[in-house]
């Protein structure tokens, strides 16, 4: 995926070139939402409920953690959640396939991947979302969980899930590609709930704090675990030491403001969202520890080394949004 234009946030004007394809772009939106809105375009529903979790601003905004945290609500809850995905980036991206945790993340895509080896849920990746639905459906389970795919209204859903970063916002309200938003600002409120991602930061008291109909969620930091295996460690562990930090993901200093909020001297290595990993790419000219998210460790291991970690995180909410949430789904079929 490009890296961002700083114009999207650093609150520079747009090229004109931008902000004339940004109104080509809204009157396509415009006439899509219209077209499916009037039954032109048809709606497709797999018969078991749908809960779509996305975001209406392009790159990352903390999707797959909540997605994680919601199919373990689910489970916990009863339900047998299963997960339809496109598959960003993925090798043979016009095959359906079912993710396996010890599938090549080159196959699988990284965030299926990782949600599959969190989770055990059923996965399924397919470029038609309706059809992986079906899949799920038919392999019994009864609610489908999708990692992205707000804008993909051929897939009829009953739970939206926006999801946006604190400290981004919407930054400067344009649409693509003068600015970062796929749709415009009003379709965010279309969606019955909104969780704002406040990272792992948070105030005195413990809790994000968020506007009114808005969900507050931190990042809570797991035991950091070497990718080729052995005992995991707290992250305080590397406080006071310096490190590479790796992050491949849509927005890289989310990770990094993370570790240094811990006490760690971080020595930042950015690259694109999805990024495809060779070991070159490690090559720091220093042998320090290497902390990398999950995202990015399920394509690393298989040649990373000794010094190579993966920081785990963990989606935490308030109780009345699980409470919230549960309440719009059906009642489970016995």
């Amino acid at each position: 995926m490009p890296r961002t234009p700083a114009w999207w946030f650093d609150g520079s004007a747009p090229p004109l070139w931008a902000r004339a394809v940004s109104v080509l772009y809204g009157a396509a939106v415009a006439l899509r939402r219209c077209a499916y809105r009037r039954g032109l375009l048809r709606r497709h529903h797999p018969g078991v409920p749908v809960i779509v979790v996305g975001n209406v601003v392009a790159g990352g905004s903390g999707k797959t953690p909540l997605t994680v945290a919601v199919i373990e609500r689910l489970r916990a809850a009863g339900w047998t959640p299963g997960v339809a995905s496109r598959g960003y980036g993925r090798n043979e991206a016009s095959t359906p396939r079912w993710v396996a945790p010890g599938m090549d993340a080159a196959l699988a895509g990284d965030e299926p991947l990782l949600i599959a080896r969190a989770t055990g849920a059923k996965v399924r990746v397919d470029r038609d979302r309706v059809a992986a639905a079906q899949a799920l459906a038919a392999a019994g389970c009864d609610v489908v969980v999708c990692d992205d795919g707000l804008q993909h209204y051929r897939l009829a859903r009953d739970v939206e899930i926006e999801v946006q970063d604190a400290r981004r916002g919407y930054g400067n309200g344009l649409l693509l590609p003068a600015g970062p938003l796929r749709e415009p600002l009003e379709r965010a409120a279309d969606c019955a709930l909104r969780v704002v991602n406040h990272g792992a930061t948070e105030r005195a008291d413990g809790q994000a704090s968020a506007a009114l109909g808005e969900w507050p969620m931190r990042l809570g930091v797991g035991e950091v675990r070497p990718l080729r295996g052995g005992r995991g460690l707290p992250l305080a562990a590397f406080s006071g030491q310096r490190v590479h930090a790796v992050a491949g993901i849509g927005e890289p200093e989310r990770f990094f403001a993370m570790l240094r909020s811990a006490g760690i001297a971080v020595v930042p290595h950015a690259f694109p969202d999805h990024h495809a990993y060779a070991p070159g790419d490690f090559e720091f000219g220093s042998r320090l520890p290497i902390l990398m998210t999950e995202k990015d460790a399920v394509k690393c291991a298989a040649f990373a080394d000794a010094q190579a970690f993966a920081v785990p995180v963990q989606a935490q909410l308030p109780e009345g949004f699980w409470a919230a949430l549960l309440e719009r789904l059906p009642a489970r079929s016995s």
